[in-house]
């Protein structure tokens, strides 16, 4: 599985970007995504304007610029395919743990999205139809 090493092997930083039914558009700052078996991409979202653009308008795009010097990453154009709220799947793969102190508020979500297309952070890539 080539891409889930990707995310494994790389840090870096990640925006999520998405859009209502009406056009408006959001972008956030997401962390790497969870590759899953069949090969889609799962993020954990919270119920903020991301995940809520999601609901009309299923489309999105996530942008991975790799850590390292210079512009290397990847650029994703999705489509949610599913989402879980408060899922055990969704606690089996969180990477944050919250401070007994501090835990997290509100419903969170495990949205799944194939991938419609990949292309590199830079240039075109390659025509594929």
């Amino acid at each position: 599985m080539e891409l889930k090493a990707y995310f494994e092997n790389n840090r870096g930083f990640g925006v999520l970007a998405t859009a209502d039914q009406q056009g408006n558009v959001d972008a956030a700052v997401y962390s790497r995504p969870h590759v899953m078996a069949d090969g889609t991409l799962a993020f954990i979202m919270n119920d903020r304007l991301s995940h809520q653009y999601l609901q009309s308008n299923p489309h999105a795009a996530y942008l991975f610029r790799e850590g390292s010097e210079g512009y290397q990453g990847k650029r994703f154009f999705l489509t949610k395919i599913r989402e879980e709220q408060d899922s055990e799947l969704l606690d089996q793969l969180k990477r944050r743990v919250y401070p007994k102190d501090k835990p997290h508020e509100g419903p969170r979500f495990l949205v799944f999205f194939k991938i419609d297309k990949e292309l590199p952070l830079i240039g075109p890539g390659e025509e594929t139809d």
